[in-house]
């Protein structure tokens, strides 16, 4: 009761914001207000084995399921959380978030992966950002699901540009042997919850499922925190 009380007078003179919409969060919010929430524009492709995130993959490589927990648009307030997190250093939205999509998924088919790995950061490139944002999704996903996360059998080995100016092409070249795989033998019968940040194309994740595919006897299935939509 002290502890709720000294944190609530903190508020006084220290408020919290949302930091979707800026707004001061009250008592019982986290990181997001209850309006921000609320909106959150889930996709549900979770319900749907045909979703527009599997599309991506279609005669390119062998995924068995997709999902996104949300749009993801230029102009929604949505946006900035996934700035926060990517350049801003606040990995504990990603864990949130992750969090949030582990619950989403619980009960789908989702339930038949037994193993998560997020898709990694050059070592140099996490050297700068302080971490991999898709590992602290992960890991929030983890935490809900109670499935095994592995950071070190998936390594991205290729420094690699930016893709957000680039084409598909350009995208899948860009990317194009970045990853490798440490451990094979670990991911024998495994199905695998590949994790990604934003999707566009899917390049990325392409890659690092060809890479995985390599294993026999391996399962792949992605998910995503935000499909970007135009």
């Amino acid at each position: 009761m002290i502890s709720d009380w000294f944190i609530q007078f903190f508020r006084l003179f220290f408020p919290k914001n949302c930091e979707s919409c800026g707004k001061n969060l009250l008592k019982g919010e986290s990181f997001l207000c209850t309006d921000c929430l609320y909106q959150i524009p889930r996709t549900k492709f979770h319900e749907e084995k045909d979703n527009p995130v599997n599309r991506l993959f279609y005669g390119i490589t062998d995924i068995t399921y997709s999902t996104a927990f949300f749009y993801f648009q230029k102009a929604s307030k949505y946006r900035t959380l996934i700035h926060k997190l990517k350049y801003g250093g606040q990995k504990e939205i990603g864990i949130e978030l992750g969090r949030m999509a582990g619950r989403e998924i619980t009960g789908s088919f989702f339930d038949e992966t037994n193993l998560i790995i997020p898709v990694p950061l050059h070592p140099a490139k996490k050297r700068i950002r302080g971490y991999n944002q898709s590992e602290m999704i992960a890991k929030g996903i983890s935490e809900i699901t109670e499935k095994e996360l592995r950071t070190d059998i998936l390594l991205r080995t290729k420094f690699t540009e930016t893709q957000t100016k680039k084409n598909l092409e350009e995208r899948r070249k860009n990317v194009g042997s970045a990853f490798k795989v440490v451990k094979p033998e670990y991911l024998n019968g495994k199905h695998i919850l590949l994790i990604d940040d934003v999707v566009t194309t899917g390049s990325t994740l392409i890659a690092c499922a060809d890479e995985l595919l390599k294993t026999e006897n391996v399962k792949i299935s992605v998910l995503i925190l935000g499909f970007a939509v135009q």
